[in-house]
């Protein structure tokens, strides 16, 4: 299963890359995760399911990352932790890179941990841990 995690996250990315640019299709993008999710920050947990709600919601994330400045987004590392047979937690270590107005580009590390189930067909993603990404844009003046 680690090498279709792997797989599945170096699609993610390539997904992520075409949607900053303006042209990934949020079919192809929701077909990432499972049927249903939750997704944990310290501004509370959510729940979720993959449907054209989910598909809009991206459509508008991308559109507010593009706003703000978001020129890529690339994973260093991805670290797989084993739970049993069908599940592992995938622990992806990103950079952002981010053109700010008059200012260097600022790159910005971060961790998400996604919860990843694999049942008969190819690996999805049915959950997700992060951080207060909005604190830390705030910090280095994204936004």
């Amino acid at each position: 299963m680690e090498a279709q995690v792997q797989k599945l996250f170096e699609r993610y990315e390539q997904l992520f890359q075409k949607s900053l640019a303006g042209g990934a299709d949020m079919d192809e993008v929701a077909s990432v995760y499972a049927s249903a999710f939750i997704a944990a920050s310290p501004t509370g947990v959510m729940v979720g399911k993959n449907d054209d709600q989910l598909k809009q919601a991206m459509e508008q994330g991308y559109a507010h990352y593009r706003a703000i400045g978001t020129k890529a987004m690339r994973k260093r590392d991805v670290r797989i932790s084993p739970i049993d047979e069908h599940h592992c937690v995938a622990h992806v270590a990103w950079t952002a890179t981010y053109a700010r107005k008059g200012q260097p580009d600022v790159t910005i590390d971060f961790d998400v941990h996604y919860l990843v189930q694999k049942l008969g067909g190819e690996p999805k993603i049915f959950g997700w841990v992060s951080g207060d990404e909005q604190e830390v844009l705030r910090k280095h003046g994204i936004g």
